[in-house]
């Protein structure tokens, strides 16, 4: 997609998998890998029903966001933490925080830059699907996700695949991103930011007909 868009080199995939074996060529992007889960769900909060059974791509921008936290080591062993939105229909991802902190304020400033990024207009039938982790089982959380005007959906216990997407996108960073070289976190939230405005603007993909997520969210608005 990358040739075929940026250096109008129009050329079957099959051949290009033929040149890469021929010349020991590994793409980057990685391969199938079993998803795994970055929060265990904890019983004092309370939690939602599943109410997309991973029907994730409903054709509608907006309709269908997936949530979640994944880890990141930088620096002489610190650790920071990614909070991401990413839409289930347009691949697109609207809204991150990355912190120091695993207070509940990730996902409370997720939540906030989601909603100016949707200027506050949320689709009447939203919903923010996540895990079963504490910040999203928080009766504080849970308050602002309902007022804010979304339906709020969680995985079954343990069944990392009800939220497949979110999990794929982090473990696909985490493959291309080189960030453990970064010595702040002001650095390595700026290969962060960089990363997923590239992301959203320049990975053609086939699911979207060969469009980066920011072009197929236009394409299905249009359409």
């Amino acid at each position: 997609m990358h040739l075929e868009r940026k250096d109008t080199v129009i050329m079957n995939h099959k051949k290009i998998r033929r040149l890469m074996r021929k010349y020991n060529m590994v793409a980057k992007v990685r391969q199938a890998n079993p998803y795994r889960k970055m929060a265990k769900a904890t019983q004092e909060h309370r939690t939602c029903p599943n109410l997309l059974e991973r029907q994730f791509n409903q054709g509608e921008p907006g309709k269908v966001l997936l949530t979640d936290i994944t880890y990141m080591k930088y620096g002489n062993g610190q650790w920071a933490y990614l909070s991401c939105v990413k839409d289930g229909s347009t691949n697109q991802v609207p809204a991150h925080f990355l912190s120091t902190s695993l207070e509940l304020e990730i996902v409370e400033k997720t939540l906030e830059e989601l909603l100016n990024k949707m200027d506050y207009t949320i689709h009447p039938e939203a919903i923010l699907h996540s895990d079963q982790g504490m910040h999203y089982t928080h009766p504080v959380f849970q308050d602002k996700v309902k007022n804010a005007g979304f339906k709020q959906s969680m995985s079954r216990k343990g069944n990392c695949w009800d939220n497949a997407p979110m999990e794929s996108f982090f473990g696909h960073m985490k493959d291309e991103l080189e960030y453990e070289d970064c010595q702040t976190i002001q650095e390595l939230r700026q290969r962060v930011n960089e990363y997923i405005l590239e992301y959203n603007t320049e990975r053609y993909q086939w699911g979207l007909k060969k469009m980066t997520p920011d072009e197929y969210r236009s394409h299905l608005l249009t359409a």
